[in-house]
């Protein structure tokens, strides 16, 4: 049998890795983010070998390292600088291993731990702006706010956002991401990071939507949605009722698969949130408490054929509900 440690770990749990030790590494963490580091430690065996492999690699580059670190990390943009040139090397090092290390630019964790606001798996936080814009961060998202003499930029490098713009400043409000910039023409709209694009919607007036490779420009109006990818704009589409009801903590479904449902409610706990596909394709319509996940499961039962099975505090199943002898 081999070694613990020798088992391949996903790309991404070795960033999480990567982006936890430089946290840890700058001494300032909070009481909070420790929690947060122990209870990710000891969320999944992946976790915990990914961390082990992580010590022993970096042990090979520590004297050259750090020196470099040490500097670097006295700056956010010499953070991130750093994270990809020791993400480039494990990876060398750990692909020598057999291992499956380090995805890249498309996912940096370090972006969403250096970011200048950032909010925890759970949590949601509003904050009013220097130019009296009410920006709301839901679960896990990070933002960087660069305001300058010409333009109002909020950089969105993780999650999702809730912008209501402030009114009477003359300067153009933008929010970037990876995809492509957003810019405000007197809005409230909603901004969600999501694995293939970026999600637009607008609930109030309207937004500018152009893609980062694409000399394409479209305004979005009141009530329409749309993923933007680097390259194009998806289809036009509306938004959904309630979709702006998670600034209030709640998850509001019309006719929703419970496959795409537990989904969402994956995003506001830590830990593996899983549907068993023979009741996947089940509707539900309700509105349901996000600050209270237990709860919003077992509000499933009185309606639906299913149970909750709780193997772990960390995995936690929605499954068919056994037939009566």
């Amino acid at each position: 049998m081999k070694p613990v440690s020798s088992k391949p770990v996903s790309a991404q749990v070795l960033d999480a890795a990567i982006a936890w030790q430089l946290c840890l590494d700058c001494g300032n963490g909070s009481a909070v983010e420790q929690a947060e580091f122990t209870k990710w430690y000891s969320a999944n065996d992946e976790h915990a070998r990914a961390w082990l492999q992580l010590g022993m690699l970096d042990h090979r580059f520590s004297t050259a390292s750090v020196p470099a670190r040490n500097a670097l990390l006295k700056a956010r943009t010499g953070v991130q600088e750093r994270v990809r040139k020791i993400g480039s090397g494990l990876a060398s090092v750990a692909l020598a291993c057999g291992l499956a290390l380090f995805a890249g630019k498309n996912y940096l964790p370090v972006d969403y731990w250096m970011a200048d606001q950032r909010t925890a798996t759970g949590e949601q936080r509003q904050l009013r702006l220097a130019d009296g814009t009410l920006l709301n961060l839901n679960t896990h998202s990070a933002v960087d706010v660069r305001f300058d003499d010409t333009t109002r930029r909020i950089i969105l490098q993780e999650g999702e956002i809730m912008v209501e713009t402030g009114h009477g400043d003359p300067r153009p409000f933008i929010v970037q991401t990876r995809d492509g910039s957003l810019r405000a023409l007197g809005t409230r709209f909603m901004v969600k990071r999501e694995d293939d694009g970026t999600r637009l919607s607008v609930l109030q007036s309207r937004v500018e939507a152009h893609p980062e490779n694409s000399v394409e420009l479209t305004v979005y109006n009141e009530g329409q949605q749309v993923l933007m990818h680097r390259d194009r704009l998806g289809q036009m589409l509306a938004v959904s009722p309630g979709a702006d009801a998670w600034t209030r903590g709640m998850l509001v479904l019309d006719n929703v698969r419970l496959a795409d449902m537990v989904s969402e409610l994956n995003r506001y706990q830590r830990g593996h949130l899983g549907v068993d596909p023979e009741v996947a394709d089940l509707r539900i319509t309700g509105s349901f408490p996000l600050n209270n996940i237990e709860l919003a499961l077992n509000a499933l039962i009185p309606t639906l054929p299913v149970q909750i099975q709780q193997r772990t505090p960390w995995w936690v199943t929605v499954s068919p509900k056994p037939l009566a002898n």
